[in-house]
Protein backbone atom coordinates (compact mmCIF):
# COMPACT_ATOMS: atom_id res chain seq x y z
CA UNK A 1 0.00 0.00 0.00
CA UNK A 2 1.91 2.65 0.79
CA UNK A 3 4.40 1.72 -2.17
CA UNK A 4 5.68 4.10 -5.13
CA UNK A 5 5.89 7.59 -3.56
CA UNK A 6 7.48 6.17 -0.28
CA UNK A 7 10.44 4.75 -2.57
CA UNK A 8 11.33 7.67 -4.24
CA UNK A 9 10.71 10.28 -0.92
CA UNK A 10 13.18 7.93 1.06
CA UNK A 11 15.55 6.91 -1.84
CA UNK A 12 16.21 10.40 -2.11
CA UNK A 13 17.08 10.69 1.62
CA UNK A 14 18.27 7.36 2.34
CA UNK A 15 22.15 6.84 3.24
CA UNK A 16 24.51 5.01 1.18
CA UNK A 17 23.32 0.71 0.60
CA UNK A 18 24.34 -2.32 0.61
CA UNK A 19 22.98 -5.18 -0.64
CA UNK A 20 20.76 -6.77 2.47
CA UNK A 21 20.57 -3.73 4.64
CA UNK A 22 17.23 -2.39 6.19
CA UNK A 23 17.12 1.35 6.16
CA UNK A 24 15.08 4.10 7.41
CA UNK A 25 14.95 7.61 6.48
CA UNK A 26 18.04 10.21 6.47
CA UNK A 27 16.88 13.15 7.55
CA UNK A 28 14.02 13.95 10.11
CA UNK A 29 10.77 15.60 8.26
CA UNK A 30 8.63 18.18 9.50
CA UNK A 31 6.05 16.17 11.45
CA UNK A 32 2.43 16.08 10.02
CA UNK A 33 -0.64 16.35 12.24
CA UNK A 34 -2.21 12.72 13.02
CA UNK A 35 -5.43 13.38 14.87
CA UNK A 36 -6.43 10.97 17.44
CA UNK A 37 -9.48 8.40 16.15
CA UNK A 38 -11.13 6.25 17.77
CA UNK A 39 -11.31 3.22 15.40
CA UNK A 40 -14.77 1.92 13.61
CA UNK A 41 -15.90 -1.11 14.18
CA UNK A 42 -16.49 -2.10 10.51
CA UNK A 43 -12.97 -1.21 9.81
CA UNK A 44 -11.25 -3.41 12.78
CA UNK A 45 -14.03 -6.52 13.62
CA UNK A 46 -12.80 -8.57 10.70
CA UNK A 47 -9.54 -9.31 8.60
CA UNK A 48 -11.46 -8.27 5.41
CA UNK A 49 -12.52 -4.95 6.70
CA UNK A 50 -9.24 -4.15 7.99
CA UNK A 51 -7.36 -4.13 5.28
CA UNK A 52 -10.25 -2.54 3.04
CA UNK A 53 -9.90 0.26 5.40
CA UNK A 54 -6.10 0.40 4.94
CA UNK A 55 -6.37 0.96 1.37
CA UNK A 56 -9.11 3.93 1.59
CA UNK A 57 -7.39 5.64 4.61
CA UNK A 58 -4.23 6.17 2.22
CA UNK A 59 -6.56 7.00 -1.01
CA UNK A 60 -8.29 10.43 -2.07
CA UNK A 61 -8.30 13.38 -5.15
CA UNK A 62 -5.97 15.77 -5.80
CA UNK A 63 -5.98 18.35 -2.91
CA UNK A 64 -7.36 16.08 -0.35
CA UNK A 65 -6.54 15.37 2.99
CA UNK A 66 -5.52 11.90 3.90
CA UNK A 67 -7.49 9.64 6.81
CA UNK A 68 -4.32 9.73 9.01
CA UNK A 69 -5.94 9.41 12.30
CA UNK A 70 -8.22 6.47 10.57
CA UNK A 71 -5.09 4.87 9.50
CA UNK A 72 -3.31 5.07 12.53
CA UNK A 73 -6.34 3.50 14.48
CA UNK A 74 -5.89 0.52 12.17
CA UNK A 75 -2.18 -0.22 13.31
CA UNK A 76 -0.73 -1.99 16.64
CA UNK A 77 1.02 1.23 17.96
CA UNK A 78 4.79 -0.65 17.01
CA UNK A 79 3.92 -0.96 13.60
CA UNK A 80 6.83 -1.52 11.07
CA UNK A 81 6.33 -0.28 7.47
CA UNK A 82 8.47 -2.47 5.10
CA UNK A 83 8.88 -1.12 1.85
CA UNK A 84 11.14 -3.84 -0.36
CA UNK A 85 12.81 -1.69 -2.99
CA UNK A 86 15.69 -1.68 -5.95
CA UNK A 87 18.27 1.03 -5.38
CA UNK A 88 18.29 2.45 -8.35
CA UNK A 89 22.13 3.22 -8.10
CA UNK A 90 23.74 0.29 -7.10
CA UNK A 91 20.54 -2.46 -7.81
CA UNK A 92 20.75 -3.65 -4.23
CA UNK A 93 17.69 -4.95 -2.96
CA UNK A 94 17.02 -2.48 0.10
CA UNK A 95 14.34 -3.09 2.95
CA UNK A 96 13.30 0.66 3.80
CA UNK A 97 11.47 0.36 7.34
CA UNK A 98 9.65 3.04 9.09
CA UNK A 99 6.79 3.49 11.77
CA UNK A 100 3.65 5.45 11.00
CA UNK A 101 4.86 8.50 12.16
CA UNK A 102 7.95 8.73 9.52
CA UNK A 103 5.46 6.93 6.88
CA UNK A 104 3.54 9.64 6.94
CA UNK A 105 5.50 12.21 7.20
CA UNK A 106 7.50 11.17 4.08
CA UNK A 107 4.49 10.50 2.42
CA UNK A 108 1.55 13.06 2.77
CA UNK A 109 2.57 15.84 0.95
CA UNK A 110 2.94 14.16 -2.56
CA UNK A 111 -0.34 11.69 -1.97
CA UNK A 112 -2.20 15.33 -1.28
CA UNK A 113 -0.43 17.37 -3.66
CA UNK A 114 -0.76 14.96 -6.80
CA UNK A 115 -4.02 12.45 -5.52
CA UNK A 116 -3.44 9.02 -5.42
CA UNK A 117 -5.70 6.07 -4.97
CA UNK A 118 -5.02 2.29 -4.43
CA UNK A 119 -7.29 -0.85 -4.60
CA UNK A 120 -7.25 -4.00 -3.80
CA UNK A 121 -7.28 -6.60 -6.99
CA UNK A 122 -7.08 -9.71 -5.14
CA UNK A 123 -6.38 -11.47 -1.75
CA UNK A 124 -5.32 -14.71 0.21
CA UNK A 125 -5.82 -15.01 3.84
CA UNK A 126 -4.37 -17.75 6.14
CA UNK A 127 -5.23 -17.41 9.89
CA UNK A 128 -4.28 -19.63 13.17
CA UNK A 129 -5.80 -18.80 16.05
CA UNK A 130 -5.53 -15.02 16.46
CA UNK A 131 -2.79 -14.52 13.91
CA UNK A 132 -3.53 -14.00 10.29
CA UNK A 133 -1.60 -13.34 7.29
CA UNK A 134 -2.87 -11.34 4.22
CA UNK A 135 -1.32 -11.23 1.21
CA UNK A 136 -3.44 -8.34 -1.17
CA UNK A 137 -2.28 -7.78 -4.70
CA UNK A 138 -2.70 -3.94 -5.62
CA UNK A 139 -2.89 -1.28 -7.87
CA UNK A 140 -1.88 2.68 -7.30
CA UNK A 141 -3.06 5.30 -9.74
CA UNK A 142 -2.48 8.89 -9.54
CA UNK A 143 -5.77 10.26 -9.22
CA UNK A 144 -5.12 13.88 -11.60
CA UNK A 145 -4.93 11.59 -14.78
CA UNK A 146 -6.06 8.20 -13.72
CA UNK A 147 -2.74 6.31 -14.94
CA UNK A 148 -1.90 3.51 -12.96
CA UNK A 149 1.78 4.03 -11.50
CA UNK A 150 2.12 0.93 -9.32
CA UNK A 151 0.86 -2.74 -8.55
CA UNK A 152 2.25 -4.97 -6.38
CA UNK A 153 1.40 -7.38 -3.20
CA UNK A 154 1.43 -5.68 0.16
CA UNK A 155 1.71 -8.61 3.09
CA UNK A 156 -0.38 -7.75 6.04
CA UNK A 157 0.40 -9.19 10.07
CA UNK A 158 -2.39 -9.00 11.96
CA UNK A 159 -3.39 -9.61 15.33
CA UNK A 160 -6.71 -10.26 17.23
CA UNK A 161 -6.94 -9.03 20.88
CA UNK A 162 -10.49 -10.56 21.84
CA UNK A 163 -12.29 -7.30 20.61
CA UNK A 164 -10.41 -6.35 17.28
CA UNK A 165 -8.07 -6.63 15.01
CA UNK A 166 -4.77 -4.79 14.31
CA UNK A 167 -1.94 -4.40 12.03
CA UNK A 168 1.24 -5.45 13.25
CA UNK A 169 3.68 -5.08 10.13
CA UNK A 170 3.06 -4.57 6.13
CA UNK A 171 5.96 -5.49 4.02
CA UNK A 172 5.17 -5.03 -0.02
CA UNK A 173 6.96 -5.09 -2.66
CA UNK A 174 6.33 -3.45 -6.58
CA UNK A 175 5.48 -5.92 -9.55
CA UNK A 176 7.85 -5.87 -12.35
CA UNK A 177 8.40 -8.17 -15.02
CA UNK A 178 11.02 -10.17 -13.66
CA UNK A 179 8.45 -10.31 -9.98
CA UNK A 180 4.79 -10.46 -11.55
CA UNK A 181 2.22 -10.91 -9.04
CA UNK A 182 0.55 -14.07 -8.65
CA UNK A 183 -2.17 -15.38 -10.87
CA UNK A 184 -4.02 -16.30 -7.84
CA UNK A 185 -3.62 -12.99 -6.50
CA UNK A 186 -5.38 -11.58 -9.47
CA UNK A 187 -9.02 -10.86 -10.04
CA UNK A 188 -10.53 -13.91 -11.92
CA UNK A 189 -12.13 -13.69 -14.96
Amino acid sequence: MKKLLMASVLLAGLAPITRGQAVGPKQKMKPVPVRKFEARPDDVGTIEGIVKASYETISGGVGVPRQWGRDESLFDPHVRFVAIERDPKSGAIVAMITNHQEFVDSTDAELVKDGFTERELGHKIERYGNVATVLSSYEGKNASDGKVVTRGVNIFQLYFDGKRWWILSMVWDQESPQNPIPAELLPKG
